[in-house]
């Protein structure tokens, strides 16, 4: 049975644990305490991958960009130019 990943949450996360390694180094924390936020910032895809495969673990770390949100205004390019003065 296939799991389910939120992948935007895992992307966080690597994000987060890769931000607070950064800022312990720079603190000059413990060295065990950065090599644990590193090897946790290596797991996180790791985990990703055994998951759901290579695909998902490449989404994860090269974001692919979607459509263009709208623009909520509720008009088609070709209304909103007519309004344009």
């Amino acid at each position: 049975m296939p799991v389910a990943i939120p992948i935007a949450r895992a992307r966080r996360k690597l994000v987060v644990f890769a931000v607070l390694t950064g800022l312990a180094a720079l603190a000059g924390l413990p060295g065990w305490t950065v090599a644990a936020l590193a090897l946790t910032c290596l797991a996180i895809p790791l985990a990703v991958a055994a998951a759901g495969g290579a695909a998902l673990a490449r989404e994860l770390l090269r974001p692919t960009r979607g459509a263009a949100a709208p623009s909520g205004l509720g008009h088609n390019p070709e209304q909103g130019e007519r309004f344009v003065t």
